[in-house]
């Protein structure tokens, strides 16, 4: 099928989205609907700047520091973090294809599994609030550094929820122009914040005080050191960190034009980012012998000069900037499925307004080890049994037509696979009952995911409208967007 709506291509599709949402013009258009091949240009390179700086930003360099403020040595916190990010990853990037071969929102992905009704109400909307709660979360990470800066700076108090506010306003007003805008940023972004992180981390490995020199910081043990019970709290948190963001996977990747730029961009940005955030939040924490767990805050009471606290408030800008537009523009698609007639711009604002208001909270950042749990929870058996469906049951092949269709096979029953429910809820269950060094998010996910196919093999052939839903779909790769809105209508 043709992927443009009469002869304009893709802009002619555009503007008919445009035109049934009531959306301005030079903002991104495409919500639900899958991105025309023609507009699947973003390569590699892009894609790897988008996401390391997703990476490399305040909240993650945070988790560094906690995770040795919370008694872990040196190694052992980067460790823990990069271990947690590499399992999140593995799902991560098989979800990613979705994005790459049908040009979807990965929530929409979802209806395939869950059923569409279930899709809408249930996963979209444990989606869209873990959005806001990561907008909220890096704002506030970052408002703490920028606070700290212009303190020693300007010698003035500054509100944290002042800084938060205003910092949450201006990353919204980038994220309503979509995904484009976040292209151009990432390629500015990107070069300055290697350039200053790197010049901030010499800084601290230069201080005259012998606990920042390499030597002792790499030799900090640490209260627990290895200790597999607090290695595997923070390994836990790192994993269920990005657990949350697999159904957003795609999202990242609808305009990638190959599944080769894909991997590679993604897997690299997730080896250097994920060390690069881990080093730096951890070295500054073990510099200060476990007792500040911001490096940002560490940096600003060094008695540096003007000009590295002005580099460290660039940095901080740049950082919240970035993750944050990621933060509601895959918010946005997630509050979109849900209700598709708002279009992606206004679920956008929608997204924005909510995460702005729990920004002015900043003891939110002070329960991230509770909130990761609570997270990982919810967010471990989704994954298990998304992954177990996409790849073992519909062996990555969608019906792109019969996600948007009600009388199609994914409706299963009543808008909801009741199997995929059922096994969500058992892992929830389990995620409770699994002790900590048991690593409870991935293992969850790996045995709900088992659980779930087992049960689909056997229920399958006796139950006719799950059975239907379950067979690998035809790959409609290039279903247009004006049919979608044809058949959503």
């Amino acid at each position: 099928m043709n992927d443009s709506v009469g002869s304009n291509g893709s802009a002619g599709a555009e503007e008919r989205i445009r035109l049934r949402y009531r959306q301005p013009r030079g903002v991104e258009q495409f919500g639900v609907e899958p991105i025309p091949d023609s507009a699947k240009t973003v390569r590699w390179y892009d894609l790897f700047q988008i996401i390391i700086n997703v990476l490399l930003n305040p909240g993650l360099i945070l988790v560094g520091g906690l995770a040795v403020v919370a008694g872990l040595s040196f190694w052992a916190a980067v460790a823990a973090q990069v271990l947690g990010l590499f399992i999140a990853f593995t799902a991560y990037t098989v979800i990613a294809t979705v994005g790459v071969d049908y040009g979807l929102p990965g929530i929409v992905a979802t209806r395939a599994t869950f059923g569409i009704r279930a899709s809408k109400w249930l996963i979209s909307a444990i989606r869209s609030l873990a959005s806001v709660f990561w907008f909220a979360f890096q704002t506030i990470a970052g408002a703490l550094g920028i606070v700290a800066v212009l303190n020693v700076w300007l010698d003035v108090e500054v509100s944290v929820v002042l800084v938060s506010l205003i910092f949450a306003l201006l990353q919204a007003s980038v994220a309503l122009f979509g995904y484009k805008s976040l292209k151009h940023l990432s390629r500015v972004a990107f070069p300055l914040k290697i350039v200053i992180l790197g010049y901030l981390g010499y800084v601290l490995a230069t201080n005259d005080v012998p606990s920042f020199a390499p030597d002792a910081v790499f030799s900090y043990g640490g209260e627990s050191g290895w200790e597999w019970a607090l290695f595997a709290v923070w390994t836990n948190a790192a994993a269920a960190t990005w657990f949350t963001q697999v159904t957003d996977a795609a999202d990242y990747c609808r305009y990638t034009s190959s599944r080769k730029d894909m991997w590679v961009g993604t897997m690299a940005a997730a080896l250097i980012g994920g060390v690069g955030a881990a080093f730096f939040g951890a070295y500054a924490a073990a510099a200060t012998l476990g007792t500040q767990s911001n490096a940002f805050e560490v940096i600003s009471g060094l008695n540096v000069g003007a000009v590295t606290l002005f580099l460290v408030l660039v940095v901080l800008v740049l950082d919240n900037w970035t993750i944050n537009v990621m933060n509601l523009y895959t918010g946005g698609l997630a509050l979109v499925n849900m209700f598709t007639k708002l279009g992606r711009f206004w679920s956008t604002i929608i997204v924005a307004a909510a995460g702005t208001v729990l920004a002015a909270f900043p003891a939110l950042v002070n329960n991230f080890s509770d909130s990761m749990t609570a997270l990982g929870n919810v967010f471990a058996p989704i994954v298990g049994v998304l992954l177990a469906d996409y790849v073992f049951v519909k062996r990555a092949r969608l019906d792109v037509l019969a996600l948007f269709d009600r009388k199609g096979p994914y409706w299963y029953v009543g808008g909801v696979n009741p199997i995929a429910l059922l096994w969500v809820a058992i892992g929830a269950v389990l995620y409770l009952v699994l002790p900590m060094e048991l690593l409870p998010t991935p293992t969850t996910a790996l045995l709900t995911g088992v659980g779930y196919w087992v049960t689909i093999r056997f229920t399958a052939r006796a139950w006719p409208a799950v059975g239907a839903g379950s067979r690998p779909g035809a790959q409609h790769e290039s279903v247009s967007a004006a049919t979608v809105i044809d058949i959503e209508r």
